[in-house]
């Protein structure tokens, strides 16, 4: 790939990404078309692989490195909420000739910050030219004790469900972005936007659900799209009391009396908190978890048996059920 940067990709590779290999033995320094991952002895490999798209996951002005540890980051969550721990990625870059090299630096130094933070590696990837927007596409590599992967499917009925952090703080941050309500403190503005453009996923805590989780996904297009995911596989429906939802104080602020803006909280997505099952016997040890590892876990409801499909049933405060226009984003969806 060349452009207006007048380099060629194989001298952007050498120059920005080599550099994020040189850790991780089987990447070969990029010098090479393939890999290697071995995992550790008792343990498998966990794959996962998303992209984000300029314009529809992230605003065109976004700077690069933000885009890159977005990118990294949104894999990452997926992998934390199957209880394994991130090893390595590749990346896919596909640039338009808009995009020049201050660019591409600055996206290899956001990369370069979480991989420190996250203790994962750069080991391939490719790129291309686009006439389209910025595409970033990330397959990321993570490990588990053979056999204890948390998937969707094996909630039981009677099962808590719980979610760690706070809910809905990106939905409402992509929501403010064209411009904030009156009477909302900048402060809170700010939070919120940022829990949109840059995500946290819970990788130190992932691991450590295998042993109290039954069923695990991040919440990414929203909390009853995705709570409805683990219903359809664990063959089971559940219940959301909407009141028991955890929102942080920004989110509060902006919600108010409006009842669109809750409705927002519970079908937006972009949190990439994990959502999981257990059950009530390990409630306790979830609290404990909670308090070990400084992040917020809530017990938001409860699975039940299906009459039925699959379902998820949202309850007020006075346990009435919630009519939602939309549970939560799906790509090539029309709107209702």
């Amino acid at each position: 790939m060349t452009g207006q940067r007048g380099i060629s990709e194989f001298e952007l590779v050498a120059r920005y990404f080599a550099p994020l290999a040189r850790d991780f033995p089987g990447a070969y320094g990029l010098l090479d078309d393939v890999a290697l991952i071995l995992p550790a002895p008792g343990n498998e490999l966990v794959v996962k692989t998303d992209a984000i798209v300029g314009g529809i996951d992230f605003p065109a002005t976004t700077p690069a490195d933000l885009i890159a540890r977005k990118a990294l980051r949104v894999n990452l969550s997926d992998l934390a909420a199957k209880g394994a721990v991130p090893r390595a990625y590749l990346l896919d870059l596909i640039l338009p000739d808009t995009v020049d090299e201050a660019w591409i630096s600055t996206f290899a130094t956001g990369l370069a910050n979480d991989q420190e933070q996250y203790r994962v590696h750069l080991i391939g990837g490719d790129m291309s030219a686009t006439s389209g927007p910025v595409v970033v596409a990330v397959s990321a590599f993570g490990e588990v004790a053979c056999g204890r992967v948390i998937r969707r499917g094996g909630a039981r009925p009677d099962d808590v469900v719980f979610v760690t952090g706070t809910v809905g703080d990106a939905a409402l941050g992509l929501s403010l972005l064209g411009g904030a309500p009156a009477g909302l403190e900048p402060a809170s503005v700010a939070f919120l936007a940022a829990r949109y453009r840059l995500p946290e996923p819970r990788v130190a805590l992932g691991p450590h659900l295998q042993d109290v989780a039954t069923a695990a996904i991040d919440v990414s297009d929203g909390l009853v799209a995705d709570m409805r995911h683990i219903c359809a596989v664990s063959q089971l429906s559940a219940v959301i009391e909407a009141d028991r939802v955890p929102l942080s104080t920004s989110a509060r602020q902006a919600i108010g009396d409006d009842g669109e803006r809750l409705a927002a909280v519970l079908s937006g997505g972009d949190d990439y908190e994990i959502l999981f099952t257990a059950p009530r016997s390990a409630t306790n040890k979830i609290a404990e978890l909670s308090h070990s590892s400084g992040i917020p876990i809530s017990a938001i409801g409860r699975m039940r048996p299906v009459e039925g499909p699959p379902n998820v049933v949202v309850l007020d405060n006075c346990g009435q059920a919630i009519t939602l226009a939309r549970e939560g984003w799906t790509h090539f969806a029309r709107e209702p």
